[in-house]
């Protein structure tokens, strides 16, 4: 590639990068939109590794950008699928509880969907069983019928022939090498853009520090495994979760139905000891190793925001055993020898403020009248990608009439 110049410059070809580019073509359609993306197609790390849960958008609260992006996404998402003919599994959610005191939280994510003005339904346990017979609870439980699942990787291939149908350039195995002097250098030449946009997950906050934001934050990699049910006599109809620890971004183990009825189990939250750990030594690097298990070293010995419970729990899952009889809780009938099968791992890109050592729990961006960077896009940003997109444009255009800087 030689040396190009365009309009809007997306680093990135995820979910939210992919609707970038689809934002900034509708707003400016005579302007040159171009995404680098450095594998050879787009959605190859969490956009299309994630669950493809739609979640309704009651576990957040009404003050969040999550709250309102997951209730509308899940809108805008649903009605894309049906659109394009996308598979589409309208098969719900329960969220359920193990006793008295869990029954009684299951109250908080209901005032939190009255708040979003989200559909949730309270059922007995009675009511629980009809919609699936095997699922255990106490008393009550929690039913989401807005929730459903496709399949990420269908969604990703349909959002990268939209770019492409409406002009957008779209460079693979390009990767970003660094910013200097105004142009973005790349493995494949440099680059002069206009205004530049961030999207690139697992590595946003060390591309955004070349830019000079980030300086408080950093990413830290969690792997993310699902167990497949195999052999099952009755097959789980519905997603079943448990009643969440409110206090971080993990959901716990659960019951996912996939978009063609599959049933797994999980996901993990398992501190990973390099960007791309997906499995063994393969996307090793030294550079990333030191950097990201000395952090986690620190994390482990300090137990900020509880990372020591959390990477101890967490481990274990890597015994299928053990997550068959954390899936137990959940549901009847669960034999160990079922879950044999692990599906493709991902690896969720969690933001940590170091400054005040706490994970960030919302969506995060900085930028300013050059560049724009997306920090937290972590779950549900599937859910949301099409109206946070839409947001992040809106903030975008602020920035380039004002040119002041923006944290969010």
């Amino acid at each position: 590639m030689t040396n190009q110049t365009t309009d809007f410059l997306i680093i990135g070809g995820g979910v939210v990068g992919l609707n970038l580019a689809l934002q900034a073509k509708a707003r400016h359609p005579d302007c040159r939109v171009m995404v680098i993306e450095k594998e050879k197609e787009c959605g190859l790390h969490a956009s299309g590794r994630n669950s493809g849960v739609l979640h309704a958008g009651f576990y957040y609260t009404a003050d969040s950008l999550k709250a309102r992006f997951t209730r509308d996404g899940n809108r805008a998402l649903t009605e894309y699928c049906l659109d394009k003919k996308i598979a589409l599994n309208r098969c719900g959610k329960l969220v359920v509880a193990k006793n008295a005191d869990e029954a009684e939280r299951l109250s908080v994510l209901m005032a939190r969907a009255k708040a979003n003005q989200v559909e949730l339904l309270e059922i007995s346990e009675a009511e629980a069983k009809e919609i699936e017979p095997r699922v255990k609870t106490h008393e009550k439980a929690l039913f989401s019928p807005s929730t459903s699942s496709v399949d990420p990787t269908e969604v990703m291939r349909s959002f990268m022939r939209d770019a492409k149908n409406v002009g957008v350039d779209i460079l693979f195995n390009t990767a970003f090498a660094a910013y200097d002097g105004g142009k973005v250098r790349t493995t494949n030449g440099a680059i002069s853009a206009g205004y530049i946009i961030n999207a690139a997950g697992l590595y946003a906050d060390k591309i955004a520090k070349d830019f000079g934001f980030s300086k408080d934050y950093c990413i830290l990699p969690f792997k993310g495994l699902y167990l497949y049910a195999d052999n099952e006599p009755s097959p789980i109809r519905t997603n079943i979760y448990p009643v969440p620890d409110l206090n971080n971004p993990f959901l716990g183990v659960h019951y996912t139905i996939t978009a063609d009825a599959k049933v797994k189990i999980g996901p993990t939250a398992i501190p990973a000891f390099w960007r791309e750990h997906y499995s063994g030594w393969a996307n090793f690097s030294s550079e990333e190793f030191f950097e990201i298990v000395g952090r986690e070293i620190s994390l482990f010995m300090r137990n900020q925001f509880g990372f020591r419970h959390l990477a101890i729990e967490e481990l274990k899952k890597y015994s299928k055993a053990h997550m068959a009889e954390m899936a137990g809780v959940l549901a009847s009938d669960v034999h160990k020898e079922n879950y044999t099968r692990w599906a493709r791992p991902g690896i969720r890109a969690q933001l940590v403020n170091t400054k005040e050592q706490k994970l960030e729990m919302d969506f995060h961006f900085e930028g300013d009248k050059n560049s724009f960077h997306v920090l937290n896009a972590v779950s549900p940003a599937f859910t949301c990608a099409m109206v946070f997109s839409q947001y992040l444009m809106d903030e975008i255009e602020c920035l380039l009439e004002s040119g002041a800087p923006k944290q969010k």
